[in-house]
């Protein structure tokens, strides 16, 4: 008798355990759909876009070659004076902005002018001035890929889903790592039966996450520091303490109220919000383009440097080289009456934080290691586009007619409470997306008191 009871309440407990294990996955499989049926649209479009962009450099010298590519000549090349000079009278309505140098001999310049509200950018062969071409910014291939992937193209409002997205991602994989992980039934990197069968589709997702996991967690941490709220966020703490941009470099000297970025495209996280300093009044006549130019090449910028010039009678000429080692990144100003750098920023002047993250943005676009950190961000994204497919055909194979399909809440409601604070503690790190989430959870709250009411 005592053995029956006790094998019975073995039992017991053992199908206990089960049922909180089935109530957790149910609960998991909950949040990870919703998780996906936010982020998997822009998952798509990110990934495309950042596809895109990881091969920049190439598209534009195939593709756009008649605009980026010339044959050197036998001549030195042109001023970059003459070359503005050209620029201006090609856009007779602008003004000279900034200067880009060719970054080889093979590479054409570029000068970038303001045209009433917006910007044109005109391409010359450095070696005759001829205009390759003149677009507007917000026209040229890569101005648009940029905007569709972040989303800026469609406002800051709309930049800012970039960040709920980024946030429900690293949510998507830790849950997604969960539901994944063995239990027996198989499918962890094997495909089961055939597509016509959902648990195919199932196999099929579950081994492309577990290598695709892993790229989308590290692009969406990476990714993070240029949103709209977490990223500022993060730069001002990181300036505040000390290990963002080095503040004790402007000690001592007259800056303006314009940031960096406004200016210069190439400057980079760190400093984009870092004040650009001022020349010093004089009398003495300001020192040319040509001159200035002559002494960033001196001070050792690589080609390709870009440089904007000064407005005002206490503007600077800026230069920003963002050479795709992240480590030769620099950030140099020339007082424009004496030629002489007010400033000069080196990737090692950075604090810890801002040299974190320069490092992770240039593995994110592929700028680090070359053509493996190419291939590999390449790989990511791919294997990104086919988890959202595969996810969306598992989704429509199991969804009821003229239903969403979500996946069922556990009868526990204790389970649900913990893992919903669960999901709640990974948001709270990103404010938008806790936000989001407890959106999330008051439509499903709503939903499910409008259920009985319909029913009767």
């Amino acid at each position: 008798m005592p053995s029956t009871v006790s094998g019975a309440a073995g039992f017991s407990a053992a199908a206990a355990l089960r049922m909180s294990r089935d109530a957790i996955y149910r609960a998991v499989w909950r949040w990870h759909f919703y998780a996906g049926l936010l982020c998997l649209p822009f998952l798509i479009l990110l990934s495309a876009t950042g596809a895109l962009y990881l091969f920049k450099a190439e598209i534009n010298a195939t593709v756009f070659a008649h605009r980026t590519t010339v044959v050197p000549a036998g001549s030195p090349p042109l001023g970059p004076d003459r070359l503005i000079f050209n620029a201006m009278q090609a856009v007779p309505d602008g003004n000279p902005l900034a200067y880009t140098e060719p970054a080889s001999p093979t590479a054409s310049a570029l000068v970038t002018l303001t045209a009433g509200e917006g910007r044109t950018l005109v391409y010359l062969n450095p070696y005759t001035g001829d205009v390759l071409d003149r677009i507007a910014a917000n026209r040229e291939f890569f101005g648009i890929v940029r905007g569709l992937h972040s989303l800026s193209l469609f406002g800051t409002a709309a930049n800012a889903l970039i960040e709920i997205v980024a946030g429900f991602a690293i949510i998507l994989v830790v849950t997604g790592a969960y539901l994944w992980w063995p239990r027996g039934q198989g499918g962890a990197v094997t495909l089961r039966e055939t597509p016509r069968r959902r648990v195919w589709w199932r196999d099929l997702h579950a081994a492309t996450g577990l290598f695709a996991g892993a790229g989308l967690l590290f692009l969406a941490l990476t990714g993070l520091p240029w949103s709209v709220w977490w990223g500022q966020e993060l730069r001002s703490w990181s300036n505040r303490v000390g290990l963002g941009q080095p503040s004790a470099l402007w000690a001592g000297r007259p800056v303006s109220t314009v940031p960096m970025g406004a200016r210069l495209e190439s400057v980079g996280w760190a400093l984009e919000e870092a004040p650009l300093p001022e020349s010093k009044p004089s009398r003495a006549p300001a020192v040319g383009i040509d001159r200035a130019v002559a002494a960033l090449r001196d001070m050792g910028l690589p080609a390709g440097f870009e440089l904007a010039l000064p407005t005002g009678e206490t503007g600077v000429f800026a230069a920003s080289a963002y050479p795709r080692d992240v480590t030769g990144q620099r950030m140099v100003s020339l007082d424009r009456f004496s030629g002489q750098p007010i400033l000069d920023v080196h990737f090692a002047d950075l604090g810890p934080v801002a040299r974190a993250i320069q490092l992770g943005i240039g593995i994110h676009k592929g700028e680090f290691w070359g053509r493996a950190n190419q291939l590999a961000m390449l790989a990511f994204c791919l294997g990104t586009i086919l988890l959202s497919v595969t996810a969306a055909v598992m989704w429509w194979k199991r969804r009821p007619a003229g239903r969403l399909g979500t996946p069922p809440w556990p009868r526990d409601r204790r389970v649900v409470a913990i893992v919903t604070v669960l999901v709640l503690g990974l948001g709270a790190l990103f404010p938008l997306t806790g936000l989001a989430i407890l959106a999330l959870l008051g439509l499903d709250l709503a939903a499910q008191s409008l259920r009985p009411a319909a029913r009767a």
